[in-house]
């Protein structure tokens, strides 16, 4: 594009910007709702608000989607929520403190030993400073034995200080095993209160299956955040409702001024489709539009307004849908009358039709291929046909052919020449081998 290497999806859009093609079925989209509102659409020239409309329309469905996952996740939350109070209010009101289950532990240990701590350290204090023959009198005597000496031999003064500072420590480790044993005392209502508190915190660590207080606090705190959640999952609801509300205002607004866009030009098109149709043999037929509002509150991406086509063929006959009534070559007809209408609008540079004039033939045939060659006035019109009145309109004639050679078939195209024209011409008046008669009727077709 422009020298410019560019993917599959960015050709496709600009494509649809430079050229139209109708195909031979394409007429069948006449009857969808689609179409027809793109018909009435491209008429109402609010492309602009449409756009709108559809931006917030896609942010609304997108909400009310949300909207119905929360209010399914705050169903189950509501669920959940009486459990998860249950376990985070049996947690808090059991008031856990880091460490305190191998304090307890401890403490219990002690307890339920305290005679035989007690016994032994009251023989260790006796050893020490009780019996008659304690530690702390040896060493008295020893010191004794040694400060006598001392002044003879002076070594032994060393030994006499060592001595004293052992004695002087012991005497303190004595009275520290003193107190030790004084302070351990069996308290059968501290037991029980120490069993009581370790029971419920072992009853709460196999009931969340963790081995510590320490988890049981991470257990406590990720109850928290769950219900925390639920909270703020209602906060989150009221959010979104309110976001809704405020773009179903918006597109209420909106839908409204595209309705009054369209019924103004809905009286238009129906004018000028009228006038197109008598061009094209078609004096009486007429093309009814109408445009019903969805039920209140109900939006499509195109506004709130559900289309139909009406059409009637001749004088005293009933509207009815198009499909219900419109032959093949009325179908063809009216779809290149739109297509002639809807083309004066967009100005796309260029329109293929491919057999836009199946169903028709004589007179009518010419009717179809005037409005054609006038669309041809400013924008290149290639139309693909098989009717002389229609091909004669042409100011330049391509010939497409199949030609096979040994096993392959491939399909050709060529320009024709001003004879070659005539002779084409010719072939599809009156066969393979043209009559003067059809040659004669071929000039004349074409003027030539």
């Amino acid at each position: 594009m422009n020298d410019t290497p560019v993917n599959l999806s960015i050709l496709k859009d600009l494509g649809s910007r430079l050229i139209d093609i109708h195909s031979q079925h394409e007429t069948l989209t006449l009857n969808e709702s689609g179409f027809q509102m793109l018909v009435v659409d491209s008429f109402s020239k609010h492309s602009a608000i449409l756009k709108d409309f559809q931006s917030v329309y896609l942010r609304y469905i997108s909400n009310i989607n949300h909207l119905s996952d929360l209010r399914e996740k705050e169903i189950k939350a509501k669920t959940d929520a009486d459990y998860y109070n249950f376990l985070f209010n049996e947690i808090d009101e059991a008031r856990l403190l880091a460490g305190e289950q191998g304090d307890l532990e401890k403490e219990l240990e002690i307890l339920n030993n305290s005679e035989e701590i007690k016994s032994a350290l009251a023989k260790a204090a006796a050893a020490l400073n009780g019996d008659e023959n304690n530690l702390i009198t040896a060493l008295s005597s020893l010191e004794t034995s040694l400060f006598g000496i001392s002044k003879l031999y002076p070594k032994a003064a060393e030994m006499w200080n060592r001595l004293k500072s052992i004695r002087i420590e012991l005497k303190d480790i004595s009275n520290e095993i003193e107190n030790l044993e004084s302070d351990v005392i069996y308290d059968p209502s501290k037991v029980e209160i120490i069993n009581d508190r370790l029971d419920l915190i072992y009853r709460l660590q196999q009931k969340h299956r963790v081995n510590s207080v320490e988890e049981l606090m991470a257990v406590y705190s990720d109850l928290q955040t769950k219900l925390s959640g639920i909270n703020s999952l209602e906060t989150e609801i009221a959010k979104v409702e309110i976001a809704i509300n405020l773009d179903k205002d918006s597109l209420t607004t909106q839908a409204k001024l595209i309705h009054k866009n369209r019924k103004t030009a809905i009286a238009e098109i129906e004018k000028i489709i009228k006038t197109l149709l008598s061009e094209v043999g078609m004096k009486h037929a007429v093309l009814k539009i109408e445009l019903e509002p969805l039920p209140l509150g109900h939006f499509r991406n195109n506004g709130t307004d559900h289309i139909k086509f009406l059409f009637s063929a001749n004088k005293g006959i009933e509207y009815r849908e198009l499909h219900k009534v419109a032959s093949g070559g009325e179908l063809s007809r009216l779809m290149l009358c739109i297509k002639s209408m809807i083309a004066r609008l967009t100005g796309l540079p260029t329109i293929i039709f491919d057999e836009i004039d199946t169903g028709i033939s004589g007179e009518i045939a010419h009717k179809v291929g005037n409005i054609v060659k006038e669309m041809a006035i400013e924008r290149q019109v290639i139309a693909i046909t098989h009717l002389p009145q229609m091909a004669s309109k042409g100011e330049e004639h391509l010939f497409v052919f199949k030609e096979t050679q040994d096993n392959s078939t491939a399909t050709r195209i060529r320009k024709l020449n001003k004879n070659e024209r005539v002779e084409e011409i010719a072939k599809m008046l009156s066969g393979e081998q043209p009559t003067k008669a059809a040659i004669a009727n071929a000039k004349e077709l074409l003027n030539v």
